[in-house]
């Protein structure tokens, strides 16, 4: 199966060159190329990519509101923005990962794979700031023993399938685990209970 890829970009020479690039690996397929926020999430709708490659600054919708629109989808912000006031909020609205513009090339497949096999992926210096800096409330109290192992799993991108054959659980139990824990700790999907988790060093 190959991993379905939409690019959301607003230079026409950007996206011809990742199309180009992507569609040289065997393991992927460009299914669509956009030049705006809107057009991305009519697109993904559409295509149903399994990986969105998300410019952070285009015309009309901003990112924060295209990857929130974008719930859902693996969305991997692709930019040359790199001030944490610019991409942190991105972050937290849900993208499941950040890369610079000058990432090599194969790094950038890699970071495709990676985010489509559902792990979080941020440049250190962004991992770092997470870590250290104010996280919000420490919510991780009101989790069960049996949820924190869940959440832990989940920070490794692991799937319910994945998480029972671990744990030894239905996966029907998993589910239940999986949504209570985002009601705990008060986020709405499965990358941002990771992220919690990272910056929880849990």
């Amino acid at each position: 199966m190959k991993i379905r890829v939409l690019i959301a970009d607003d230079h026409e020479m950007v996206r011809r060159g990742l199309r180009t690039f992507l569609e040289l690996h065997d393991d992927m397929e460009v299914v669509a190329d956009v030049a705006d926020g809107a057009a991305c999430l009519q697109a993904a709708a559409e295509t149903k990519p399994d990986v969105v490659l998300l410019d952070l600054k285009m015309p009309g919708l901003d990112a924060v509101s295209t990857v929130r629109g974008l719930a859902g989808f693996k969305v991997l912000i692709v930019t040359s923005f790199s001030a944490r006031s610019e991409v942190m909020p991105a972050i937290r609205a849900g993208a499941a990962g950040l890369v610079y513009k000058d990432i090599d090339p194969a790094a950038l497949a890699n970071a495709i794979r990676s985010v489509h096999a559902g792990h979080v992926l941020l440049p250190p210096d962004l991992a770092s700031a997470l870590m250290t800096g104010d996280a919000g409330p420490d919510r991780l109290g009101n989790l069960t023993p049996r949820e924190r192992d869940v959440l832990a799993e989940i920070a490794h991108g692991r799937s319910n399938k994945e998480i029972a054959k671990s744990l030894r659980l239905a996966e029907k139990t998993v589910k239940t685990h999986v949504s209570s824990i985002l009601m705990k700790l008060n986020v709405e999907d499965r990358t941002q209970a990771a992220l919690y988790a990272v910056r929880h060093n849990l």
